[in-house]
């Protein structure tokens, strides 16, 4: 009898296994597939009656979500597993690929970027060009109300304009002006996987019911703005980078995340519309460039002369934690600014200890208030994280809790405190976020610290039976130094999918960053935070992205003739890597000096990047021929090129000859069946530059931090005698023995006395 038993449970799970994986294969998901356009079969008087006599021969009940005709051609759909491949097989299908699902990587700038009344001066054009550039900005959608979007003074919409102001319940046609020209939603994707949107909880429409698409779109391009705060924090005139620039807002993303197919229709649209910048402070699974939806579509937006500009990820401080690293694309890391939101922490031993916050509620009492530490006074296994429901009343009640930050969102941890009787908090940065400090508009006292003071005060509670703190406020405070430094969340290199291309490219302010806000929540976000603010103080690399965005806007207002690799590339070429005492940038998640794998080029210098003397020029057939280096076939550059490329079997391609204003040197595929020799391994770069500026002679520099690699460059010297003249030069590098560490350093300059166009060198050995 137990015998048949286990025969019939075996059956059963053998049975229930199989019905499991029918059911799978069943599910529908929603695909992108790309078409071969140009080689549509005959017989169809146009692409969408091939496209959809395509799909219905492997789905009678499909429907197409989206037809995509710029940045791709081809179209997205829901299907099950057996039916994508099915489709795949069929001629003129050059792929398949399931959706993807993105995260957004979440007034002070102008002036520390050295902007303040300059972009109304010489360094930027008096000209209506200034207004005439449009910024595209992929995100969460907008809010029209926000004085940011204020146009008074701009003049008729751009002739170049194609878009539209999409309405919704909640977004009419008067929502936008002559400064936001245009507002789209794009939700089909979201809708495919999820249903279709409840109205009640967020707006099918371009509105922004989140806050964060507002914040980037003001940050690239918000009119000025005076007696701008948050809850008096951070008091002064905000303004975008590109204040005269227009705004066009494609909300993409959802209380669900940012669908592929819904991105890849904003962009696309996008294009079609006519913006000269785009702006997308979001990221997906790191993967090849030819299955990489934002990579494939800004690959067609750079070939149109778009800029695309694209946040690199809040993966710090780990390595490798890159998003969005085509080649094509601006990559942006963060750093700080000079301001900061100082709080106070005096505990009962007599230490002070240094936080931030933006509470401003009502203060504690000034006199000791009983400490304790979450972990202690919790009924969970996480309890020091502050989880909801972890704390024991009776434990809390009247009390300043010490949490570590952590898997719930930092404020709402200071309500569970506030629900278990607490009256403050302490939040404390473990190892993983270790002495970095981002400020949040707290709904109850608290002050958050770094790792160092974090374990100072658990150290002070365990070692004392009755600990006391207390809590103040510093409001704003200007000047810290030194600043700027490498945000710890800040993704960092190597490359994860070319590491012979050097990324980030640069980093710019993404650390507590004052910009315009949505009218549907308060500051923190949380459904209990009914504080209406019109700015809001944020931090991320999706706040450090647009402020590239804004920035490239303002080139291409100054040179509308440069190519979106010249605007990096002058961008690049001009930041930072060291501070006016000489010192490297520092990088908070050590305290050390940080490196081109950190901060790429370094920070952005808006008012060196308008006259950079040379830039490192990139055409589309550059970029192909670096496809042709990876050794794409046909099928795959076609993905991207959207056409018939074949690479010359008789020419060698080398990703080391893109024409890029940085080096990356993996020197470990150098080294060969040489790794453990004597035998030097030689290595040969060739870059061309283009003159922007008037004639002259440039000599080369180079500064080095390792001694196993020799670097030359040759010639020397470049003399250019007229505007976008181009020379050539080679760098030789010769590494002679493997060093004990994993990475080195250098840099390459190129200066005519009053110019320096400078590019970073990454050597990496494993």
């Amino acid at each position: 009898m137990e015998r048949l038993g286990i025969v019939f449970l075996s059956t059963l799970v053998l049975v229930l296994f199989h019905v499991f994986v029918d059911a799978s294969q069943n599910q529908k998901k929603t695909y992108i597939i790309h078409m071969d356009k140009f080689n549509m079969p005959a017989g169809f008087d146009d692409h969408t009656q091939w496209y959809d006599s395509s799909l219905k021969s492997v789905s009678k009940s499909a429907n197409v979500l989206y037809t995509y005709n710029s940045v791709i051609h081809g179209y997205s759909t829901q299907l099950t597993a057996d039916e994508a491949k099915a489709l795949e097989q069929q001629p003129g299908i050059l792929s398949v690929h399931e959706e993807v699902i993105y995260e957004l990587h979440t007034t002070r700038s102008p002036t520390f970027l050295g902007l303040e009344g300059h972009e109304s001066r010489s360094f930027f054009p008096q000209t209506e060009a200034r207004s005439e550039v449009i910024i595209g900005v992929l995100d969460t959608g907008v809010w029209p109300e926000s004085k940011s979007f204020d146009d008074t003074g701009l003049g008729p919409v751009p002739a170049s304009w194609k878009g539209k102001c999409q309405t919704g319940k909640t977004f009419d046609a008067s929502s936008c002006n002559r400064k936001l020209i245009g507002a789209r939603f794009f939700s089909q994707g979201y809708e495919a996987a999820f249903g279709a949107i409840d109205e009640t909880i967020e707006s099918k429409s371009p509105r922004d019911d989140e806050g964060h698409g507002t914040h980037t779109a003001t940050t690239a391009a918000g009119s000025v703005v005076t007696g701008a705060s948050l809850l008096g924090y951070a008091t002064g005139t905000a303004r975008g980078m590109a204040s005269h620039a227009r705004v066009a807002a494609y909300k993409v993303c959802w209380t669900g995340g940012c669908f592929s197919s819904d991105i890849l229709a904003g962009m696309d649209q996008a294009v079609i519309d006519g913006v000269n910048v785009l702006s997308l402070s979001l990221g997906g699974t790191i993967s090849e460039y030819h299955r990489d939806i934002v990579a494939v579509g800004a690959f067609s937006a750079a070939s149109q002369g778009i800029f695309v500009s694209c946040s690199a990820g809040n993966g710090g401080p780990s390595s490798g934690t890159l998003s969005n690293v085509a080649p094509w694309i601006t990559t942006v890391g963060a750093g700080t600014m000079d301001r900061e939101f100082p709080a106070y922490i005096g505990i009962g031993n007599g230490k002070k200890l240094n936080g931030v916050s933006l509470y401003s509620g009502k203060a504690l009492p000034s006199s000791v208030m009983p400490l304790v530490y979450a972990g202690n006074v919790s009924q969970s296994s996480n309890g020091n994280l502050c989880t909801s429901g972890s704390l024991i009343p009776e434990k809390v009640a009247g009390k300043i809790v010490v949490c570590d930050r952590g898997m719930n969102a930092r404020a709402q941890k200071g309500l569970v405190v506030k629900d278990a009787g607490g009256i403050g908090m302490i939040l404390a940065n473990t190892d993983t976020y270790g002495d970095e400090l981002v400020a949040d508009a707290h709904l109850i006292p608290t002050a958050a610290v770094g790792q160092t003071a974090g374990n100072l005060i658990k150290q002070y509670i365990a070692s004392n039976s009755n600990p006391t703190a207390t809590i103040a406020f510093g409001g704003t405070k200007l000047g810290v130094q030194p600043s700027p430094v490498v945000a710890a969340f800040s993704s960092r290199g190597p490359n994860p999918i070319t590491p012979d291309i050097l990324k980030p490219d640069l980093i710019a302010p993404g650390v507590n960053i004052l910009a315009g806000w949505t009218g549907k929540v308060g500051p923190t976000g949380l459904q209990e935070d009914t504080r209406n603010v019109g700015f809001n103080i944020i931090s991320g690399t999706s706040m450090s992205c647009p402020h590239v965005s804004g920035l490239a806007a303002l080139l291409k207002a100054a040179h509308p003739e440069w190519s979106p690799a010249a605007i990096r590339s002058a961008l690049m070429t001009t930041s930072y890597s060291t501070y006016k005492n000489g010192k490297t940038i520092e990088d908070v998640a050590t305290g050390m000096s940080s490196t081109p794998f950190d901060y790429g080029a370094g920070h952005v210098n808006p008012t060196a990047a308008v006259n950079p003397g040379l830039v490192y020029d990139l055409t589309v057939d550059d970029y192909i021929n670096f496809l042709c280096a990876l050794d794409y076939s046909p099928s795959m550059i076609k993905v991207i090129a959207k056409r018939d490329i074949s690479c010359d079997k008789n020419k060698e391609y080398r990703v080391a000859d893109l024409n890029y204003p940085s080096f990356s040197i993996p020197l470990e595929t150098a080294w060969g069946e040489h790794a453990d020799s004597s035998t030097p391994t030689v290595t040969r770069y060739t870059r061309t530059l283009t003159n922007v500026g008037i004639p002259a002679t440039y000599k080369a520099s180079v500064s080095s931090e390792t001694q196993e690699v020799k670097i030359l460059v040759e010639p020397q010297t470049l003399t250019f005698s007229r505007k976008n003249e181009k020379k050539t030069y080679t760098v030789t590098f010769t590494a002679s023995s493997k060093p004990s560490g994993t990475t080195s350093f250098a840099r390459l300059e190129w200066s005519d006395g009053q110019h320096v166009v400078a590019s970073p060198i990454a050597f990496s050995w494993t």
